[in-house]
This record gives structure tokens, sequence and C-alpha cells, in this order.
């Protein structure tokens, strides 16, 4: 198999068929709270996109010659041990830069997305895509691809769910099903509407 077909098989399979949210239910933080409007929900997307793509490849560099690195390794030098802190780390840095930015550049984006911007430094999807790229064994582009790809895959998610949500407001819904659990249920129907695509690969 090529090196293009295999990275084409991670995108397709990391931004559709596995969803990191829809498949894999991590990052359902964010995903429910700031897809109440289709602007803020691509603001977050694209700040997701940003930073799991980086972290994917600042994480890949750290783990393939610094903590496994294959000297050290020789010498009995195990630091494998601390990926999980060191990868929070640097998504810590991360989000930290990314709001700084938001802060001088677009204050009104800034403002909208408000706690959950900083609350990307707990979004598990960050910190399972760092650590799937080390289970999966990936090489440095594949861990960038499978990184961008899983970011999309969340950019996705929360558009398409903040477009249904901004729909779902001017309908006449059940009272027992108003607020939080149309939300949930919108997202379950997406769940299995992303299921149609786990036989493409």
């Amino acid at each position: 198999m090529s090196t293009l077909t295999s990275l084409l098989l991670i995108a397709v399979g990391s931004a559709v068929v596995n969803n990191v949210v829809l498949s894999q239910f991590l990052g359902i933080c964010p995903f429910l709270g700031v897809s109440k409007n289709t602007k803020t929900a691509a603001g977050m997307g694209g700040a997701v996109i940003f930073v799991i793509t980086v972290a994917s490849l600042v994480t890949g560099v750290i783990y393939k010659f610094v903590l496994a690195n294959p000297a050290l390794l020789k010498n009995n030098i195990d630091l494998t041990y601390l990926q999980t802190i060191v990868f929070i780390l640097v998504i810590a840095a991360l989000v930290q830069f990314v709001e700084m930015f938001l802060k001088k550049k677009m204050p009104p984006l800034y403002q909208a997305l408000g706690v959950y911007l900083p609350l990307i430094t707990t979004n598990c999807a960050v910190l399972g895509v760092a650590l799937n790229c080390v289970t999966y064994e990936y090489n440095l582009l594949e861990g960038v691809v499978y990184g961008f790809a899983t970011a999309v895959g969340f950019f996705i998610a929360i558009v398409l769910m903040a477009g249904i949500r901004e729909k779902i407001e001017y309908n006449d819904i059940p009272k027992p099903f108003q607020g939080t659990a149309i939300v949930l249920l919108t997202a379950c129907l997406m769940s299995i509407a992303f299921m149609g695509f786990s036989g493409m690969i």
C-alpha cells in the first residue's frame, strides 16, 4: 500500500468513519456547550483544529526523540511513562497561545467562546489524539494527518450540531424534550447517521 493511500485512509477513517465525537464520544463538553450558534461553533472547531494538529506534531516529536529515544532505551532508561503528563503540558501551552491570539486579534470570538476556550486544555479529544498516535505507532507524518483529520471530524460534527440546533429552536418541541433532552437526542441521531460510514474502511 502506498504512503498516499495509507494517509488517505487514516484521514477519512479518523474524520468520518471513526468521528471523534460521534463514534469515540471524546470532546462532548465543547460539542454540547458551544454548538448553539454556527459562527461560534466554527470558531471553536477552528481553534480545535489548530490545537490538535500542532499538538500531534509536537507530542510526536517529544515522544519519538525524547521519551522513547532509542539511545535512552538502549541504556535501560524508559521515560515513556511520562507521556500523559508531558502531553497535557504541551496541550495547555498551545491552548494558552490560542487564547492570547484570539483575545488580541478576534475579541468577539474570544468573548463568544467564553469559558469553553480554556476547556480545550481539558478536552479529552486533544489528549486522546496524542495518546492514540502512540498507541497506533504512527510516524510523525501519519500522526499529524491523523490529528488534523480527527480535528476536522470534530469541526464537522460541531458545525452540523449548531446548524440543527439553530433550526430546532423555532420548532414546536414537546415540553419534556425541550432544552438538553432534544440536544442529546439530536446527538444520538447524528451518531446513528455517522454509523452508516462504518463499512467504508
